[in-house]
């Protein structure tokens, strides 16, 4: 599970229709261009799917392409194959005050599991901080799919419990990047605990 309370600044990109989930609720839905700053490589644009839910379009400031958008909400990002979608809940939306710069700000959620290489090392001026990766499974058909994310615990050194193929609960800052042409996900923790898995979960 890869949950993120986010905002999100960038250009609508698909024109907002009205839409109806499997209950029948109603809710309108439109595409977000956002530019990823790239660590290695070109800059990435990626599209995010917005719902907002609401009984018809005039509920909500005027959504045209092209325009400047700012939303809030919950983001999540979902694997099929080897793409990652990101799909945004809104929870507000501004296209008065949206600012020039694209970004992805807020916070993550992360349960999943940690993998082979968990790292201490040291800043410049002597601070420890802990380095490592780990990911989080769906079902796609009859596969299993993968969302890495990286993780940077600064300030404390790699706990006990910290082993490969762990469970790992996470928050903190996310932060979005592109390398090498694919979005990646890091997370600066703020609070981490071990992550007891059952033996019905899904994740493996």
């Amino acid at each position: 599970m890869i949950k993120c309370n986010v905002t999100v600044c960038g250009t609508v990109s698909r024109q907002a229709q009205m839409r109806a989930n499997k209950e029948g609720t109603q809710f309108a839905s439109f595409g977000i261009n956002i530019v990823i700053p790239a660590k290695s490589g070109i800059n990435k644009t990626v599209e995010i799917s917005v719902a907002k839910t609401c009984n018809n379009l005039s509920e909500l400031p005027p959504i045209q392409v092209g325009t400047r958008i700012e939303v809030a909400g919950i983001l999540m990002f979902h694997k099929k194959g080897e793409a990652l979608y990101l799909n945004l809940s809104a929870t507000g939306i501004n296209t008065f005050n949206a600012g020039n710069n694209d970004g992805i700000n807020g916070t993550m959620e992360f349960r999943g599991t940690l993998g082979k290489q968990i790292e201490d090392k040291t800043t410049k001026n002597g601070k420890s901080f802990t380095v490592f990766s780990a990911y989080s499974s769906e079902k796609d058909g009859d596969n299993y799919t993968y969302t890495w994310v990286r993780f940077m615990q600064f300030d404390k050194r790699k706990e006990a419990w910290m082993q490969p193929k762990a469970g790992i609960n996470a928050k903190g800052d996310l932060e979005l990047g592109v390398y090498n042409n694919r979005l990646d996900l890091t997370c600066r923790i703020s609070e981490c605990s071990l992550w007891e898995k059952s033996s019905n979960s899904y994740q493996h």
